[in-house]
């Protein structure tokens, strides 16, 4: 189990280039299950839960041509269904969450499709119920074994187009129902459907491979389905979480600093709630400048109360940069209130923030007040424990920012989502070491 070392407290500059988006990769790799064709897949992410999901494809049998890091090509025409019932699949399959949506598609193509009950970060209940209610409005018939947590669905006779109003605007429980539709008889409507870019993304894909989806971009989507997709060519968009962090550790860190090719008509309301911190930040051409600030203040509302900062569905604020606002209000003259509220248990790393010297006030599991600092008092360094992804990221900030010497272990939950962070980190002037223990 590897360590990070970070000693903190100094100042960043320079460029850097955000990743291919994490959330992105997974529904599109899943995709490359829908056609006997060529797929191929720029600017993916060399990341644990990604290479992961590539390694299950491959036992699956999708050939895979490897051109660089960054870019494969995939063809499923000889898929091994038999792996899905292995030992090893309920395995590999529980290890990422990201694994449930290889389900839609095996299921639209082959008519079943299993999946063990999927891991992924404990920030608390992440149902999987859209998902499957999906399927079974399209006509599969569903199973669970309890004793083994492993969940399947089949469609002897094939899957049919239907209309459907989904209980909650789940992501990949869009992602994954869209991908059963594209090949079901007749048309589906799919209302109250996620709507990022990533899930346009993926509409815009499968359209490029001959789906009929329209609505794209619209909680409204109607699929009419067709009989067989072919292969198509694929960019990855930059990961906007990624993005946010790299503002967040901007502002934490007094640096300037310039975020590359950031796509910022998919950025949606992200730069504006770092603006509601008092961060400044430009854009330029299609960058991101941030300048060196000595301080930031918190907005308040017009009628003077207290900024509360919460995550709604696309195209509110998403719930993956709510911990990078709370370590960055830490600092922040004035108070914010964060509201978590897709999920109960992400918020529990505040703990070790308090432990920094934050001032954070723990309202319930999905309630934070936090008073800044204003830069009076800076953060001390400490030794940590990543919990998930985007709180591993949050306390690794909060470290490049504190005075003294930091260790962050379990850093293979940063890892799952992050690519190269350390060296990336180092080329704009981070003082951070990997230990391996």
């Amino acid at each position: 189990m590897a360590s990070f070392k970070i000693d903190g407290g100094h100042q960043l500059n320079g460029s850097i280039t955000p990743q291919g988006a994490k959330n992105e990769a997974l529904q599109i790799l899943c995709a490359v299950l829908l056609t006997s064709e060529k797929v191929t897949v720029d600017n993916i992410p060399n990341i644990i839960d990604v290479n992961k999901l590539i390694f299950i494809l491959g036992e699956l049998g999708v050939k895979i041509e490897k051109h660089s890091p960054n870019s494969h090509t995939f063809q499923a025409n000889e898929i091994n269904l038999a792996y899905l019932e292995s030992a090893n699949f309920k395995k590999d399959g529980s290890s990422l969450r990201g694994s449930i949506m290889i389900v839609g598609p095996l299921l639209a193509r082959f008519g079943k499709g299993y999946i063990p009950r999927p891991g992924g970060d404990k920030i608390g209940r992440r149902r999987l119920d859209t998902h499957f209610e999906g399927f079974i409005r399209l006509g599969a018939t569903f199973r669970y074994n309890r004793e083994e947590y492993f969940y399947g669905v089949e469609a002897e006779d094939g899957l049919k187009g239907t209309d459907m109003l989904l209980d909650e605007a789940s992501v990949t429980g869009t992602a994954n129902i869209i991908m059963a539709s594209v090949l079901a008889k007749g048309t589906t409507t799919i209302y109250n459907a996620a709507c990022e870019p990533y899930i346009q993304q993926l509409s815009k894909m499968l359209n490029s491979m001959g789906a009929k989806i329209s609505g794209v971009g619209s909680n409204l989507l109607t699929i009419q389905g067709v009989s067989s997709l072919r292969g198509c060519t694929h960019r990855i968009l930059p990961d906007m979480i990624e993005i946010g962090s790299w503002i967040g550790m901007a502002a934490m860190t007094q640096s300037e600093l310039t975020i590359k090719d950031v796509s910022w008509k998919d950025l949606g309301q992200i730069p504006d709630v770092f603006r509601k911190l008092g961060i400044q930040l430009e854009k330029r051409g299609d960058d991101i400048y941030i300048p060196q600030q000595e301080s930031y203040e918190i907005q308040t509302y017009i009628d003077g109360s207290v900024l509360t900062v919460s995550d709604a569905p696309w195209p509110g604020f998403t719930p993956d940069l709510l911990s990078i606002i709370l370590v960055v209000a830490t600092q922040a003259k004035g108070t914010v209130l964060i509201h978590q509220k897709m999920f109960e248990s992400r918020l529990f790393f505040v703990d070790k923030l308090i432990d920094m010297g934050a001032k954070v006030i723990l309202c319930d599991p999905h309630r934070a007040t936090v008073i800044g600092h204003n830069r009076q008092s800076q953060l001390k360094a400490t030794k940590m424990t990543s919990p998930d992804i985007r709180a591993g990221i949050s306390l690794l900030i909060a470290a490049l920012s504190a005075k003294g010497t930091s260790m962050i272990n379990n850093i293979e939950q940063i890892d799952r989502g992050y690519e190269n962070i350390e060296n990336r980190l180092r080329s704009i002037g981070a003082k951070i070491e990997r230990i391996d223990n």
